[in-house]
Formats: structure tokens, C-alpha cells, sequence
């Protein structure tokens, strides 16, 4: 190999390494600036953790003596309709009572319709086939928002429906809006500062600093963290890649005569997806 040959691979690996160190202080930097309410960083703070989640909905649902047995986040629910869902968090107590955590940092993401939209899904998806309706558990979706979207100034605004004489309507299904701009001298209020938090020394309750601490601190958790972001970025990228094709397909469809396969084999997009592209210029 050419001295000349040898320096350039050299020098390309040396430039290689310091990108890869530049873009590790990066997400090193943007760890500690995570908070609770930046969803990416709650989902592996809470992920198994029925502890976190547990204090969570203590504090929120107000049932001093809850359980929480299961906890899991990022959950894909069933995608029987066009439309699936992916939720932030889903726990299970030892009353088999379900819930939905989901944090929303704006107030459109939580929509009295999404609610409902959450709601319904988790009923189909804990209601076996064959299952009486009666089976169905009770339910809880909880938004944590950042805004009062409200305005009331209160710590947590709990909707239930009610029949015309205003008794409790018993579906056992639950929504709560959690305010995360509360601030009071309370359990809630101090649950909503550990939120939005970045120093787990700062934090009320320990076993939410615990979590924050450790993939702040942890050698183990800050790598789990930075492997977390190289592949939400890998994915973005990936997103990126699948729309540039598709986008060229349709040029293709729309400039040319060619045929699918043709095009399929010129976008790299496989057959199928040029022919539902084709359908919808077609509609």
C-alpha cells in the first residue's frame, strides 16, 4: 500500500473517531438537560419500573394503597382499525385496574378525543375474544400535560360521565388530566417539579431521582441513553430514506409511461407499493 494511500485511510479513521467522540459529548450534554416530561427519557425511566409508575398514579388516581404489579412503555396496541396507537406508558395493578400514562407537551396531543380514542383501544385490547363485557377492567387515562390546559389553577382535573340525575355512570372508565404547571406545596405539586427537573439532587421523591440519577450518572444508564438517541436518529433517518423513494416513484408514475415494474425496479420501491401509489393518483 501507497504512504500516500496509508495516510488518507489514516486520516479518515482519525476523522471517523472524533465525529463519534463529538457526537457522544453531544448526547452526553443533552442527557443531563433531560427532564420526566421529555417522553424519550421517561420511557426508560419508567420502563419495568412499577415503583416510578406506582408513585405516579398514587398521587394522581388518589388510591393511597395501589399496586402496581406490571408497568411497561412504548406499547403498541392492537392495529385492528387504520389507525393504531402507541402508548407512553401502560401499567397494571394488583386489582387488575389498567392505565395509561401519557405525556403531552402540548395541549392539542391531549384532545378530549384522544382520550376516548386511548380509552376504547385499551378496552380492546384487555377484552379477550369470547370475553363477556362484563370482563372488561377498569381503566384510567392519564395525560401529564405541560400547560394548564384548563386554566383552573388545579393540581389534576379527573373526567367521568354521569347520568342525568348526575350519579356516577359505572363503565369503570376514567380520564385525568394532570397539570404539570401545578407549582402548590403538595404531594402534586412537588410530584410535577420532579417532571420538569434536570438535577436528580434537586428531586421531592428519591425514587424518581434514583431513576433520573442513574441514566444521568451511570456509566450503564448514560450508555443506554446514547444508544437510545443514535437510534431515534437512525430511524428518522430511515423515515427520511422511505419518503425520498416514494417521492421519486410518484415522479416517475406521474413524468413517465413506464410501467410498475419498471419503476419498482428503477425507485427500488417494491411492486406493491408502486401499484397503491398508482391507485391513489388514480382515485
Amino acid at each position: 500500500m501507497k504512504k500516500s494511500t496509508a495516510k488518507k485511510i489514516t486520516a479518515q479513521k482519525i476523522t471517523t473517531t472524533e465525529e463519534i467522540d463529538r457526537q457522544l459529548e453531544k448526547d452526553i450534554e443533552l442527557i443531563q438537560g433531560f427532564r420526566l416530561i421529555d417522553d424519550v427519557f421517561m420511557s426508560q425511566c419508567f420502563d419495568q419500573e412499577p415503583a416510578p409508575v406506582q408513585l405516579v398514579l398514587r398521587l394522581s388516581v388518589k388510591i393511597p394503597n395501589l399496586k402496581v404489579t406490571d408497568a411497561r412503555t412504548q406499547v403498541n396496541g392492537p392495529n385492528l382499525t387504520k389507525r393504531s396507537v402507541r402508548y407512553d406508558v401502560l401499567a397494571t395493578d394488583s386489582e387488575g385496574r389498567k392505565y395509561n400514562i401519557e405525556i403531552q407537551r402540548t395541549n392539542a396531543g391531549a384532545d378530549p378525543l384522544r382520550g376516548r380514542y386511548n380509552s376504547s383501544m385499551m378496552d380492546v385490547n384487555y377484552l379477550p375474544k369470547g370475553a363477556s363485557y362484563t370482563d372488561l377492567p377498569e381503566t384510567y387515562v392519564l395525560f401529564i400535560t405541560e400547560h394548564d390546559i384548563y386554566s383552573r389553577g388545579k393540581p389534576v382535573y379527573r373526567i367521568d360521565r354521569r347520568e342525568e340525575d348526575g350519579d356516577l355512570y359505572k363503565d369503570k372508565e376514567h380520564i385525568i388530566y394532570v397539570n404539570g404547571a401545578y407549582r402548590g406545596d403538595t404531594p402534586m405539586g412537588r410530584l410535577m417539579h420532579d417532571f420538569f427537573c434536570t438535577n436528580p439532587d434537586d428531586m421531592y421523591y428519591e425514587v424518581l431521582a434514583d431513576r433520573v440519577r442513574y441514566f444521568k450518572e451511570n456509566k450503564e444508564g448514560v450508555k443506554v441513553m446514547c444508544d437510545i438517541l443514535q437510534k431515534v436518529r437512525n430511524e428518522g433517518k430511515a423515515e427520511e430514506r422511505a419518503k425520498n423513494t416514494r417521492d421519486f416513484a410518484l415522479r416517475l408514475l406521474t413524468g413517465s409511461d413506464w410501467s410498475t415494474e419498471k419503476i419498482s425496479r428503477m425507485s427500488d420501491l417494491p411492486v406493491e407499493e408502486v401499484e397503491k401509489l398508482k391507485a391513489k393518483l388514480q382515485a
